[in-house]
């Protein structure tokens, strides 16, 4: 059984990085691409990312031999490619990709999209900012408004897509549910397709993704409720816009050994007072669903009970506090 981490990065993989780490602008974001096979000129797609000015670019490729890696570096000296030695998660490679860079936001961006509206990095980064007297609580870690800012998302097509995530509850049941964004600031349960602009310092903070969750669906559903559960913020710009150039790729929300972890971390634990903690009484329900052995679904309990018992005063409110409110104000807030 894999150990959930308990700090960001406790395991990282092997890798190589090719080309240039040093800052070409100094706008106070980079940019790190999610690559899916596929897909055309990735020259057009880097020149796309040059004339907005990050500082930097990362791309996440995969460990399959590069032959045009070379040339990409020698064209786009701005570009930093890692290439892990074995295949990464979606989880992984973002993580990974935080730890390269040293602008205080990153924006996660897929290579089969576009960049319709939201102006230069630098425009992007100052609309993120909060002036020192206007800072809230959580403002006072970073300086920026959330943990991570969402985009609106448009398909092939140009037609509007359903990519604001709130949770609902049916027949006894959590799930997604999908919604066209239409208010500024409006709260998403996770970043839809992992695509976001990320505040570093609040991201390592608050752990990353959890590598551990193989399943991607669970790594964003796994992030998400952490985060708002420990009080950050993942809420849309209607002033950022992103295409995806073919069709998109559907998600997998069936449940496996990912969905366990999810729920022991997530929606099992309870908030009391000012922590939370894993309760006993959650481990039969628990064992009866696994369909594993006694031993090892106790051992994941147990596990999944250390993490919630070293992170027990992080929690803000339980997930049932949180779906609740969720529903009935039509928001978080």
């Amino acid at each position: 059984m894999n150990t959930i981490p308990t700090i960001f990065n406790e395991k990282i993989t092997s890798y190589t990085a090719v080309g240039g780490k040093d800052r070409v602008a100094a706008a106070g974001i980079s940019a790190v691409v999610l690559n899916r096979p596929g897909q055309s000129s990735r020259k057009s797609f880097f020149s796309d990312l040059e004339k907005t000015g990050f500082d930097n670019v990362i791309s996440i490729e995969s460990c399959a031999p590069h032959y045009e890696i070379e040339e990409l570096s020698s064209r786009f000296p701005f570009v930093r490619f890692i290439l892990p030695e074995k295949e990464i998660n979606f989880g992984e490679q973002v993580n990974l990709a935080a730890s390269e860079i040293e602008s205080p936001l990153f924006f996660v961006i897929r290579s089969d999209m576009k960049i319709i509206a939201g102006g230069t990095a630098r425009r992007l980064a100052e609309r993120l900012s909060v002036v020192s007297e206007d800072k809230g609580d959580n403002e006072q870690k970073s300086g920026f408004k959330r943990l991570c800012t969402v985009p609106v998302m448009i398909n092939s097509n140009y037609e509007l897509l359903p990519s604001i995530v709130s949770p609902i509850v049916h027949n006894k049941k959590m799930k997604p549910f999908f919604l066209e964004p239409q208010n500024e600031g409006e709260p998403s349960l996770y970043p839809f397709d992992g695509v976001g602009i990320y505040d570093r310092q609040r991201f390592i903070l608050t752990g990353g993704y959890d590598i551990t969750i193989n399943h991607t669906h669970w790594q964003l559903m796994d992030f998400g409720f952490r985060s708002h559960l420990w009080g950050e913020e993942i809420a849309v710009s209607l002033q950022l816009k992103l295409s995806y150039n073919n069709e998109l790729p559907g998600e997998d929300f069936s449940l496996n050994d990912s969905y366990r972890r999810f729920y022991l971390k997530n929606l099992a634990p309870v908030f009391r007072g000012d922590y939370a903690h894993l309760p006993l009484y959650c481990f039969p329900p628990f064992f009866s669903r696994t369909g594993n052995d006694f031993f090892s679904a106790w051992e994941e309990f147990k596990e999944s009970k250390k993490w919630v018992l070293k992170n027990k005063f992080r929690w803000k409110c339980d997930a049932r506090s949180l779906i609740n409110i969720w529903g009935s104000n039509g928001s978080k807030n």
